[in-house]
């Protein structure tokens, strides 16, 4: 089947194109920035296509003679995400009608009835009625929480659990749910292909267990050979005032774990199982949670982690300035630029540059760096605790602490975004030059785009620190370079 993947650059859509890529089926990928996808293992296989599913000639050009149409975006980390979605869905959906699309596939959660749902809830089950009630036969799976490496989800209680032995919990911590391991979802993904179109509607999937949250922490614990937990369950702690916390002690930021801790005053165990009507039980069954947990963990442990929640970003405007261009096409831009010659080896220079981050750190002041980022995490933002994948390889469009990875040219060239709350744009480039001598010359640049007056008074404000920041992040990467 001639397959297009809306949302290839997410958690659930990057490990679905391999599958789909296995069971013989040709793969359209749609991103809004294809340079993400650079370093992905599978982008020589597929057709990769700019695309953002609010813009409706965007749409169009990307589901023209496609069979089949997975719709796995969401606007989870926008506060007007309900609206977002909706104008998405209803562009997508009549766009798959008039190109005549086959069949489209989409992902959404577990919906019970009898209940208020939260707002994320009910985004996903309207996105849902919307592409039901199109023309184009419709598969809509409806899944609880996904446990896998790298999911929000999983994120979320393996921080919880490993970072806090005494856990003082809102009375949500026994609401009911049905946990589906990653690799379950990506089956009945790549199964709904095969459908022939009469075979349409909503149908929920999860794994065996049915378990309460205090009971998934527990059993995390268990797996992960922890002390056994103390949960202890009050009745004041809103989710709100829980998704304050998930904010500060897992690398969720408050954007994204405000929405799914309201989440968890539902319910969420499947209705039925009547999805084995139409695309039967993997082989050997549904992974029971303590194999899923053991599973994700395995893959952490191995360092083969393919997608991470944080793999999705916010949206560019087009029009937002790149520290490549002309100082007038954006305004004003401030720069910090710091070059040094070594005598390392430029391929060495290079390891040291691509290893920035995550348990290594940033050569300087780890103090200041870690105030900036508890300061972006109260803010709302997402601090420096997203980490990295890999602890010595970086992948294109990945984040990286509060950066994300925006351009990766080994071993030459490494341009970061900065992804934290700020008056402006900020940028920061590592590069490295082989010289003549047979050293290199090492140059950083800190590039930032102000926003009003207060961007113009924010750098200002923090240009005496550079000279201990910046300055030592230059001096130490090269002598950790000399060194090795």
């Amino acid at each position: 089947m001639r397959c297009v993947i809306f949302g290839a650059t997410g958690y659930i859509g990057g490990r679905l194109v391999p599958e789909l890529l296995r069971a013989g089926h040709t793969v359209r990928v749609v991103a809004r920035n294809p340079g993400k996808l650079a370093d992905a293992p599978w982008r020589d296989r597929v057709e990769i296509l700019r695309g953002d599913v609010l813009d409706d000639e965007d749409v169009r050009r990307c589901v023209a003679d496609q069979q089949v149409l997975y719709y796995l975006v969401h606007s989870l980390d926008r506060a007007d995400f309900g609206e977002i979605d909706r104008a998405a869905a209803t562009r997508v959906a009549a766009a798959a009608a008039a190109a005549r699309v086959g069949r489209i596939i989409y992902l959404g959660g577990i919906t019970p009835t009898g209940q208020t749902l939260s707002r994320h809830l009910a985004s996903r089950a309207e996105v849902g009625r919307i592409f039901l009630a199109s023309p184009v036969p419709t598969l809509v799976l409806r899944a609880g929480v996904v446990i896998g490496s790298g999911s929000a989800s999983f994120e979320i209680l393996r921080y919880l659990t490993e970072r806090l032995p005494v856990m003082v919990t809102p009375r949500w911590v026994r609401s009911k749910v049905q946990p589906i391991a990653v690799r379950d979802v990506l089956y009945y993904l790549v199964r709904g292909a095969d459908l022939t179109p009469d075979r349409t509607g909503a149908f929920d999937i999860g794994g065996p267990d049915i378990v309460t949250y205090e009971e998934m922490m527990r059993t995390y614990a268990e797996v992960a050979q922890l002390p056994r937990r103390i949960v202890i369950p009050v009745p004041l702690l809103t989710p709100w005032l829980s998704s304050q916390w998930v904010n500060l002690v897992t690398p969720v930021p408050r954007a994204i774990a405000v929405p799914l801790m309201e989440s968890l005053i539902n319910d969420v165990a499947c209705a039925d199982h009547s999805i084995a009507h139409l695309i039967p039980d993997p082989p050997a069954g549904p992974i029971p949670f303590r194999e899923a947990i053991s599973l994700a963990l395995t893959r952490i442990r191995d360092l083969d982690v393919p997608t991470r929640w944080s793999d999705a970003s916010p949206p560019r405007t087009p029009s937002d300035p790149l520290p490549t261009d002309p100082d007038w096409s954006g305004g004003s831009l401030y720069r910090d630029v710091r070059e040094l010659s070594t005598s390392a080896d430029p391929e060495v220079l290079w390891s040291v540059i691509e290893s920035v981050g995550g348990e290594h750190g940033w050569y300087s002041f780890p103090l200041a760096w870690a105030l900036r980022g508890w300061l972006d995490r109260i803010a709302g933002g997402v601090g420096l605790r997203r980490g990295r994948r890999d602890p010595h390889k970086l992948h294109q469009g990945e984040a990286l602490d509060w950066w994300r990875v925006e351009t990766l040219e080994r071993p030459r060239l490494l341009r970061l975004r900065a992804e934290m709350l700020l008056p402006g744009q900020a940028w920061l480039e590592l590069s490295v030059t082989p010289t003549p001598e047979g050293g290199a010359r090492y140059r950083q640049c800190a590039v930032f785009e102000p926003r009003g007056l207060a961007g113009h008074a924010y750098w200002h404000s923090i240009a005496p620190f550079h000279a201990v920041v910046f300055g030592g992040m230059a001096r130490n990467i090269t002598a950790k370079a000399e060194a090795a």
